[in-house]
């Protein structure tokens, strides 16, 4: 059963639209090319039941790895259109799910975030995924305001 329907509010924001095109670009045999933005985006949302089928201990398979540069790059991407700086993602994951995600602008870190039991990467719904990518978006914004120099470097 979906998480996601087809009516969400969320899916007509910019950044559901970035996450859809970013999920495409890593489709790069065509298995979900027939996939409404809402099944794209519904692996991204763990119920309750949903995490209770996940195992507490964990390696991540490819999918789920997926998810994470999607959703990073689709932050990138977001920081790119708002300052017309270029922002890279650089994800360093190990096997087991552990590891760190910077997005830098310039010679600027606008972002860095420690990652933990990825295989249990998700958000409780849609609007909870949008707030966090918000959330990561005003910060770096903020900081490159404060930093232009750097960011500009």
């Amino acid at each position: 059963m979906n998480a996601v329907t087809i009516d969400d509010p969320v899916l007509t924001t910019d950044f559901a639209a970035e996450m859809v095109k970013q999920m495409r670009a890593l489709d790069s045999y065509g298995v979900w090319e027939g996939y409404t933005p809402a099944q794209l985006l519904d692996p991204f949302v763990l119920t309750p039941e949903r995490k209770k089928e996940i195992p507490v201990v964990g390696d991540p398979d490819e999918e789920t790895m997926a998810r994470v540069k999607a959703f990073y790059n689709a932050i990138s991407i977001l920081i790119e259109k708002e300052c017309s700086l270029m922002a890279i993602p650089m994800i360093v994951l190990s096997h087991e799910g552990f590891g760190r995600v910077l997005i830098t602008v310039g010679k600027l870190v606008v972002v860095d975030r420690t990652l933990r039991d990825v295989h249990r990467f998700g958000f409780a719904s849609l609007s909870k995924l949008k707030d966090e990518a918000d959330k990561l978006l005003s910060i770096a914004l903020e900081l490159i305001g404060e930093h232009s120099k750097v960011a500009g470097l």
